[in-house]
């Protein structure tokens, strides 16, 4: 079963947005850009106000990665799911809600942190801003950017679960403590996979092969970060009058 990818977006240590508008990408080290409505949206968007640092970066990926598709404007409800990796999820932010629960024996517990104390939330508030309702939800890896969570949007689709997927991978600093147990890049990466694309772009195709691994025109791929720098690639390639 072959799908394609018509849209990618990131916010890493190296920059953010659209993957049309780079000819390179990378997930290291390093400190992430600021993250605001103005970044993702070029304008005010009130709810951000109360998102942790961890939902922004993830719903700004996704944000990015609907964009380089054409389908981050909708006038109704669509059938679209997202299967998000992490491998700390909102652990920092459980820990922040926790200092203010301990700091007054739970009186000063804040409602807006422990609305925030779930690793999904940030799904969520993309579903609601992008009008998608598909299947939607979160894996747990230590792995920067494992393939798990392409291979389940692609099963999803095959299965007829839903005809367009997000999937990616979210992880915000590691958190204190942490460092020597699990460290991956901080940065957030999510990909647009469709059966057929509904505006026409594609970076080319993806599916599991006979051997039950993951390809990218034909080719096996190890990871996202690699997917992603082979699409960019095929990408320069067509703008310079190339194909094969």
């Amino acid at each position: 079963m072959l799908a394609e990818i018509s849209g990618i977006g990131w916010i890493t240590a190296n920059g953010a947005g659209c993957a049309k508008d780079h000819e390179s990408f990378a997930m290291t080290d390093g400190p992430l850009p600021v993250i605001t409505p103005q970044l993702i949206f070029g304008g005010a968007y009130a709810p951000f106000r109360r998102m942790d640092e961890y939902s922004r970066l993830g719903f700004g990926a996704i944000a990015f990665a609907l964009k380089d598709a054409c389908l981050d404007a909708c006038t109704e409800k669509r059938n679209i799911g997202i299967i998000a990796s992490t491998a700390y999820g909102c652990l920092s932010t459980d820990m922040d809600y926790f200092d203010t629960v301990m700091s007054e024996r739970g009186v000063g517990a804040s409602p807006s942190l422990f609305s925030f104390t779930l690793p999904s939330i940030f799904l969520a508030e993309a579903a609601i801003r992008f009008g998608m309702t598909g299947t939607t939800f979160i894996i747990n890896e230590n792995i920067s950017c494992g393939l798990t969570v392409l291979e389940l949007a692609l099963e999803s689709i095959l299965r007829g679960e839903a005809d367009k997927m997000l999937c990616g991978v979210c992880n915000h600093n590691c958190p204190t403590g942490f460092e020597e147990i699990c460290s991956v890049p901080p940065g957030a990466l999510f990909l647009v996979v469709e059966a057929i694309p509904e505006k026409g772009s594609s970076y080319g195709k993806v599916g599991i092969n006979s051997h039950g691994h993951i390809e990218f025109n034909k080719e096996t791929v190890t990871d996202l970060r690699e997917l992603v720098q082979r699409c960019l690639k095929r990408n320069s390639e067509r703008a310079n009058g190339w194909n094969r």
